[in-house]
């Protein structure tokens, strides 16, 4: 799997999983913090990283990017 967008936090990136998955795209979000105790990004920390297959990686970043 290949990353594909950051989003800011796990409600960003909840959306834009739902974006990709509603046009076929399935994906996994990592993050390497904890979701319920990082509410806001500060140097990356509560970023979440959007993985989608490679295959499918660039119809996923022309979604994501509209």
């Amino acid at each position: 799997m290949v990353e594909v967008y950051r989003a800011s936090g796990d409600m960003q990136a909840q959306v834009i999983k739902g974006l990709l998955e509603s046009y076929g795209v399935p994906c996994l979000l990592r993050s390497d913090a904890a979701h319920s105790v990082h509410v806001l990004t500060v140097d990356g920390m509560g970023e979440v990283k959007i993985m989608v297959w490679e295959s499918m990686s660039e119809k996923a970043k022309r979604l994501i990017v509209g």
